[in-house]
C-alpha cells in the first residue's frame, strides 16, 4: 500500500483534485476544521471510501460520521493489522460494485475521431467548444476539473473569454442532456474549483 498523508484538512481536499486515491483514512481532530466538517467536503468532490481513525469514540461522532458518508470508524487505540483487513474489505467491496457498475452500458460515449459524444446512445448536438468541455468532463469523469482547465485547454474557446463563459456552456451542455434525461444532473459544481461530471445518479 502506498499511502500520502495530508495533516491539513485544506491540503487533503486539494490532493484529491489532482490525484486518485482509491480510500481515505481521516482523523477528526485536525487543524482549521473538524473532521466531521470534512466528510461533506469530500463526498461533494468524490464517493471514495472513508474510514475514520480517532481517538475519540464518541457515539454521536461515530453516528454523524456515518451519517455523512463515512464508510467505517476505527476508535483509537486498534491493532494496525485490523485496519489492514478493514481496508481490504472496504476495497474488496468497492471494486467488486464498481465491476458491476461497468459490465452496465456506458451513460457518456466519448468518439473523438468522429467528435462525437453519445449519450444513452443518442447523439449529442453539441458546438465545438461544447464538444471540447464535455470531453474533458468525461475524460476526469468522476473526478473534479477547474473552470480554468475547461477555458484554456479547449481548442474552440477564444482565450480571451472570461471564466464566466465556462458557466454558460456548462449551462448549454446541461439544458442538452436534459432533452434526453431531465430526471437527474450529471454535470455538478465543485465550489471554488470547476465541475464534476458522473454517471452514479
Amino acid at each position: 500500500m502506498e499511502v500520502i498523508g495530508a495533516e491539513d484538512p485544506y491540503i487533503g481536499l486539494s490532493l484529491l483534485t489532482q490525484h486518485k486515491f482509491d480510500l481515505i483514512i481521516l482523523d477528526l481532530t485536525l487543524p482549521g476544521m473538524d473532521g466531521l466538517e470534512v466528510i461533506p467536503k469530500i463526498r461533494d468532490i468524490t464517493n471514495i471510501p472513508i474510514i475514520i481513525s480517532s481517538a475519540r469514540d464518541d457515539i454521536t461522532d461515530k453516528v454523524i460520521g456515518m451519517e455523512r458518508g463515512a464508510d467505517d470508524y476505527m476508535p483509537k487505540p486498534y491493532d494496525p493489522r485490523e485496519l489492514v483487513t478493514r481496508i481490504k474489505t472496504i476495497l474488496r467491496r468497492t471494486y467488486s460494485a464498481e465491476d458491476k457498475t461497468a459490465e452496465k452500458v456506458e451513460l457518456f460515449v466519448l468518439d473523438t475521431n468522429a467528435r462525437e459524444i453519445r449519450f444513452k446512445g443518442k447523439s449529442l448536438e453539441l458546438t465545438a467548444a461544447e464538444f471540447d468541455v464535455l470531453g474533458m468532463l468525461l475524460q476526469h469523469k468522476n473526478g473534479s476539473v477547474s473552470r480554468e482547465q475547461l477555458l484554456y485547454e479547449s481548442e474552440h474557446i477564444d482565450d480571451d473569454s472570461s471564466i464566466k463563459n465556462i458557466d454558460v456552456i456548462i449551462s448549454r451542455i446541461r439544458q442538452k442532456i436534459a432533452k434526453i434525461d431531465a430526471d437527474n444532473i450529471y454535470i455538478k459544481p465543485i465550489r471554488g474549483v470547476g465541475y464534476l461530471l458522473t454517471d452514479r445518479v
